[in-house]
């Protein structure tokens, strides 16, 4: 009796929504001895590597790193700007502002969180309303999460911005772009947000292991009325370090900052512009397969509306809770891992296509091949020509 046939073998491919595809020069980077953390290059290398931090963030001002995850980025930025028992508003289009809000209780804040849901970019007249509602200003900050990675919805940063200006409202903004930074637009000074949150296992095609806490002047001013701010999450001494030591508030996470490097040399070597771009040309190459796809009733794409999607990930629902079934067969049977549900009412039903960072058309096109393949085996209905669709998205037609 011959066995079944795999051909999951060869080279993985992880389709999450990070951590992301590691290019191969930022893993040689990393693939050396322990270097000395008391002098020489790793220390002579810190200027230019924060300065080109700030380049991604689209800032002049202050960045500190922290020896943590995205988790760890949403606490120091809490801690460096809410004290106890001061208010934040948390417009909500996804499992991530939730998550972001609980850690804001956890250090001692009062939430007003309005949820919109995890289909909805944020209803901006409900925004208004909170903050004319607030007329003394207990609201100290906004959590602005700019690409929600369960959702894969996109929000306004910009519009917040003018609605924060227009009311006079002294609230400080403050965005995540762990999901965005280096995959959709961000520009932190130009957009007005007064602290902004990342992490270096997305766009900045890093391991996990490191994030980052971007501030402007505004918000080093709350900072400086703060009660109190524990040593290792205050963000001063690691944005403006008397010694090597501080930037990471002690032994610095070598191999990430060697990875880091190679990172950054290849988005500026690439130029932020085309790699938006590139984003941007390979995420509408995803939409029109899956929008192809939908015409067969199974699958529904979680955001309708083109403008609102992240340029990173996109969520997708199939009916039935078919959405765990077909990414255990990509895995199982392809070799490709599918980001799983999150946050949404039946997990089951939905999975993730992470199209973000070290990216090109052919990664995209063997995703797409895959989710074809399954819902073929698993016989899914679907729209015909999806991959023809998507080939038509990434044609060069200049």
């Amino acid at each position: 009796m011959t066995s079944k046939i795999s051909l999951a073998h060869g080279r993985d491919y992880l389709a999450i929504p990070g951590p992301s595809v590691i290019p191969d020069a930022v893993l040689q980077a990393m693939h050396r001895p322990s270097p000395n953390i008391y002098a020489g290059e790793l220390v002579e290398m810190m200027p230019a590597l924060t300065e080109d931090l700030r380049r991604v963030a689209g800032t002049r001002h202050d960045v500190a790193i922290y020896i943590a995850n995205g988790h760890g980025a949403w606490e120091g930025a809490l801690s460096n700007v809410i004290a106890p028992g001061e208010t934040i508003l948390a417009p909500a289009s996804g499992r991530f502002t939730h998550g972001w809000a609980e850690m804001a209780r956890a250090i001692g804040a009062e939430v007003e969180l309005i949820d919109f849901g995890t289909s909805s970019p944020w209803d901006f007249d409900r925004i208004a309303e909170a903050l004319k509602a607030d007329t003394d200003h207990r609201i100290k900050g906004v959590l602005a999460v700019h690409v929600d990675t369960s959702s894969s919805i996109r929000n306004d940063i910009p519009a917040l911005r003018d609605l924060l200006d227009e009311l006079g409202h002294p609230a400080l903004l403050m965005a995540d772009c762990i999901a965005s930074l280096g995959c959709d637009r961000f520009e932190m000074d130009a957009w007005g947000v007064d602290v902004m949150v990342a992490a270096c296992q997305k766009g900045l095609m890093v391991p996990a292991g490191v994030s980052f806490v971007f501030f402007n002047d505004k918000a080093k001013a709350k900072r400086a009325l703060m009660p109190r701010v524990s040593g290792y999450w205050d963000w001063q001494p690691r944005a403006e370090p008397d010694w090597f030591y501080q930037y990471f508030g002690g032994t610095a996470p070598t191999h990430h900052i060697y990875g880091l490097r190679a990172a950054l040399d290849m988005i500026h070597t690439e130029g932020l512009e085309h790699v938006w771009a590139r984003h941007e040309r390979l995420a509408e190459a995803v939409w029109a397969a899956c929008e192809t796809w939908a015409e067969g009733g199974a699958l529904h794409l979680n955001v309708s509306d083109r403008a609102h999607r992240s340029r990173a990930v996109t969520a997708l629902r199939l009916t039935e809770g078919r959405g765990t079934p077909l990414r255990n067969y990509t895995e199982s049977n392809l070799g490709l891992t599918l980001g799983i549900g999150l946050g949404m009412v039946c997990e089951d039903s939905y999975f993730r296509l992470g199209h973000m960072g070290h990216l090109n058309g052919q990664m995209v096109m063997g995703m797409l091949g895959g989710v074809e393949t399954a819902m073929a085996a698993l016989n899914i209905p679907r729209g015909a020509g999806a991959l023809e669709a998507a080939a038509a998205a990434l044609a060069d037609k200049d």
